[in-house]
């Protein structure tokens, strides 16, 4: 089947966060082979490299395969951004489908007109198709897309889960048409035991992790999921086929909690309440 795809992103991808060495090479490589086609890294996450050789390794033209990276927010000084994208795009082989700015500037400290201003200046200069933002509030977008320009923003890559669906964040972001592409689509794990899920996959021959998914990709946003078992690789992949009813997608608005699973140690005003009891640490 096409893959569907939104404003050219493939609306599901593989997330590489959290894997190295010859395991993110072999993940990665039963991504592909199950048929995802868009892969996402980041130079957080170290393992560019990793990606790039199981994508080179795997044997497919360029141009079948979307993958997406990330600019580290210590690399946002003055020619340390081109300086890190470079680096990036030797590793991953060439140009990028995708190149977002993976969190704002911590606490300011490099000025946005200066880091945003790189990135667009790297767009173009065809070191990248698309250029976009991650973790990026509705203030930090307004904000990003005056120095953009007439450029587009491709999208804003955000936690987005059942229970933490960033409803106003969502909104803004389908009304100025800028695609959300979900990180954490399972909230972690969080949801995948929820009645509710488990329930409205009965309908559907379903797990509760295809539903919440599927949930997303209904909403019409993008999903990174990512697990290092063959077999939840595939099932991830297999539920962008599950069509959710107006009823059971509004079952599953009521799940949210403001769980969030991602954070940071510095503060760029959530457009969301987060239920501080239950947060994790985790820099996504």
């Amino acid at each position: 089947m096409t893959e569907k795809t939104i404003n050219g992103i493939p609306q599901i991808g593989f997330g590489s966060g959290g894997f190295k060495g010859d395991d993110c090479y072999n993940v990665v490589q039963s991504a592909l082979e199950t048929g995802y086609r868009h892969i996402d890294t980041a130079q957080r996450y170290k393992n560019e490299a990793e990606v790039g050789r199981a994508i080179a390794d795997f044997g497919l033209k360029r141009d079948e395969i979307f993958i997406t990276t990330k600019v580290h927010e210590i690399n946002y000084g003055v020619g340390e951004l081109r300086r890190a994208t470079e680096q990036s795009l030797e590793k991953l082989g060439g140009p990028v489908d995708l190149l977002l700015l993976h969190w704002p500037s911590t606490e300011g400290v490099e000025p946005a007109e200066q880091y945003i201003g790189e990135l667009c200046q790297l767009y173009d200069e065809g070191m990248t198709k698309r250029i976009g933002l991650s973790n990026f509030t509705i203030k930090l977008m307004q904000e990003a897309k005056q120095i953009f320009g007439d450029r587009k923003i491709a999208a804003n890559q955000c936690e987005i889960h059942a229970y933490m669906q960033n409803s106003r964040l969502a909104a803004h972001c389908k009304s100025t048409d800028v695609p959300m592409i979900a990180f954490c689509p399972m909230g972690r794990g969080m949801v995948v035991d929820d009645p509710t899920l488990i329930k409205i996959g009965e309908n559907h021959n379903a797990t509760a992790e295809q539903i919440a998914l599927a949930y997303l990709m209904n909403l019409g946003h993008i999903v990174i999921p990512s697990s290092s078992q063959k077999h939840r690789i595939i099932s991830n992949f297999t539920a962008r086929n599950i069509e959710l009813s107006a009823d059971e997608i509004q079952q599953i608005n009521a799940l949210d909690r403001g769980l969030r699973v991602a954070t940071i140690d510095w503060n760029i005003g959530w457009d969301e309440k987060t239920n501080i009891e239950r947060l994790a640490r985790f820099v996504k």
